[in-house]
């Protein structure tokens, strides 16, 4: 028996599906989901989801100052029981806790919590990302204009950060074994390649249209009271998923300054 296998055993934990708890089994996967990140000994790690802390006795041994975040009361209890003063522990759910400051962000992401959890990463500062997500979502996050995995989420990531696949962890990496493999991401903030007026605007306008993006951009626009008839707005009878991004930048320009020239 592996030893996530034992420490099943051993706690009495029975893997909640409805919490996406897979946790992982394989060390080596374990070793090199850490080395991606490069942790230096004063980098501040934030975990979320330790579960029952592959990754976690990892980052201990890399870092002095690492802070998970655990939902779960029985894990919470173990993790706090096993690392004590080793870590600080932020039971809560990590969609609508705060985040602390941190340099590096680790974890093995339920798919449920998956898109929630980046975007709220997004926002904050921070130096590098790795994630364990389900295969399909990588595969949205570094999607290609026009391929149906392109989304909000790829723009968005893509606005803010580069994002690169590192691996494909196959499902028997865990238990209990979920039905798709999974990948682990690395997300590197930099500079926005193109300037936009209003970053508000831009990722409203992303937002709206990818929520309906087999209509008419004009249409979805329209539809959200974001642009009037008449309004000058570049691409209004393209599809969303058929634009890149700096042409996205350009529409959420145009919104900006026809609602700006409205409340002048």
């Amino acid at each position: 028996m592996n030893e996530t296998g034992r420490l099943i055993a051993d706690t009495g934990i029975i893997p909640k599906k409805s919490k996406g708890q897979n946790f992982l089994i394989d060390d080596r996967v374990a070793d090199r989901h850490i080395g991606y990140a490069n942790i230096e000994k004063t980098d501040r790690v934030l975990e979320v989801g330790p579960g029952l802390g592959i990754l976690t006795k990892r980052l201990i041994a890399c870092s002095d100052d690492v802070t998970c975040i655990e939902i779960d009361d029985i894990l919470a209890e173990y993790i706090s029981g096993t690392y004590g003063d080793s870590l600080k522990l932020i039971h809560q759910d990590a969609v609508k806790a705060k985040f602390p400051e941190f340099d590096v962000f680790v974890s093995n992401l339920p798919y449920s919590v998956s898109t929630p959890i980046i975007f709220k990463l997004l926002n904050h500062s921070f130096r590098t990302a790795v994630v364990m997500v389900q295969k399909e979502f990588a595969d949205r996050m570094v999607a290609d204009v026009g391929s149906p995995e392109y989304s909000r989420l790829t723009v968005n990531l893509f606005y803010r950060a580069d994002c690169e696949i590192m691996e494909t962890v196959p499902a028997s990496r865990f238990n209990p074994r979920p039905k798709v493999d999974s990948a682990l991401v690395k997300i590197t903030p930099r500079k926005a390649p193109f300037d936009v007026m209003d970053e508000k605007t831009f990722f409203k306008v992303t937002e709206v249209t990818f929520n309906h993006r087999r209509k008419k951009i004009g249409t979805s626009l329209k539809s959200a009271h974001m642009i009037q008839a008449g309004d000058d707005i570049p691409f209004l009878d393209e599809r969303i998923e058929n634009l890149r991004p700096v042409e996205i930048g350009q529409i959420a320009d145009a919104v900006f300054q026809a609602n700006s020239s409205r409340e002048a």
